[in-house]
């Protein structure tokens, strides 16, 4: 259970990410360079931050707290967020190219950090050191994935993959990044203790999302084309039977225990179960309109589900217990939700990017 913590947003900036259906290759080419000129204005934008000192309201309570802590994630719209494994400290992707940290017990964003213009995705290693974000191939970056060193706050240097890198996950064991190459129709595995990539696993699709399991052995790769996950076997690059979900799969999350992975279908407002022991989809779980993330807390009980940002209430929390959805949490505009891996605080990007707004996890 959750409650959720929000305010009036700080700033107001339009977005055209966070769409929630696929677009063609060239489509997303414009709207990605289009976006790049939009960062010319927004750029010398400050970030923002605001908080009322209110102690929060009563923990297992999903109900909207007006009054609560708020903070502002970045004068320009942003896209993607991810938090340091000791949870300190969020970074955040914004219009223009930029990565801004934010000290969430202080509430205070840090100096922004200019990396690759394309990237919708952030990943942390487990270690905290490095993160890295997938570019498009616009505007000179190649298809490259961009490294920044936390601890100086400086970007590094690009790891050259496949074709159109859209997404990626790190194994728990900190060794490895998996990259889904969206018109490379494959996975790069980049070797983390020397950022080197490795022979792509070929899929013979366009991967859209993946998860990779608690054990790192398998990853779990959604086809949005043909409404199907597919488990790859990481060791040898072994596709195995294609799990049939609901109609226009665009996330993936699997359980800290290993043992169930919950896919968000785009078209239908559904969550399917999938039992990974077995490869069988479950009942599906009714959510919000449009859905396209999901993430679990670090207890296994809840996933939440962010929906269609024009959608009055968008974060859907599914007990995992039961697989039956909450009431629907009232938090403007969410685009995107990161969980701190040791968990007591989801942070939703909401107001299209505007602003971080925490939910405090019972």
């Amino acid at each position: 259970m959750a409650n959720v913590e929000a305010d009036p947003a700080v700033s107001r900036v339009t977005t055209q990410l966070g769409m929630t259906v696929k677009r063609s290759y060239v489509a997303r080419r414009i709207t990605l360079l289009a976006v790049a000129a939009m960062a010319a204005v927004a750029a010398t934008t400050v970030l923002l931050v605001t908080v009322q000192n209110q102690a929060p309201p009563p923990r297992h309570q999903l109900r909207v707290e007006r009054t609560a802590r708020q903070v502002s994630a970045a004068g320009a719209s942003a896209t993607a967020i991810a938090i340091t494994p000791n949870g300190r400290t969020a970074y955040v992707i914004t219009v223009g190219g930029t990565v801004t940290p934010v000290n969430l017990a202080t509430r205070k964003p840090g100096r922004p950090i200019k990396v690759g213009d394309s990237a919708s995705v952030i990943a942390i290693s487990p270690n905290g050191r490095t993160a890295y974000l997938p570019n498009h191939g616009v505007s000179g970056n190649g298809d490259t994935v961009s490294t920044i060193r936390l601890a100086v706050g400086k970007p590094g240097g690009r790891i050259k993959v496949g074709a159109d890198p859209d997404t990626m996950a790190i194994t728990p064991n900190g060794r490895t990044a998996y990259v889904g190459n969206y018109l490379g129709n494959s996975l790069t595995p980049i070797t983390l203790a020397t950022n080197k990539p490795g022979s792509p696993i070929k899929l013979g699709f366009k991967p859209w999302n993946l998860a990779i399991t608690p054990n790192g052995r398998t990853a779990y790769v959604v086809n949005n084309n043909a409404d199907t996950v597919i488990p790859v076997t990481l060791a040898t690059g072994k596709l195995g039977r294609p799990i049939k979900v609901g109609r226009r799969a665009v996330a993936i999350a699997i359980t800290p225990n290993g043992r169930t992975a919950y896919v968000v279908n785009n078209v239908g407002n559904t969550v399917t179960p999938i039992t990974l022991a077995t490869g069988k989809p479950g009942h599906p779980i009714k959510v919000g309109r449009s859905p396209n993330k999901i993430v679990i807390t670090p207890n296994g009980k809840t996933a939440y589900v962010i929906d269609s940002r024009e959608a009055s209430d968008n974060v859907t929390p599914i007990n995992l217990v039961t697989n039956k959805p909450e009431p629907r949490l009232k938090v403007s505009k969410a685009n995107a939700i990161a969980i701190a891996p040791k968990g007591g605080t989801a942070w939703v990007l909401s107001g299209s990017g505007t602003k971080l707004v925490p939910i405090r996890i019972g």
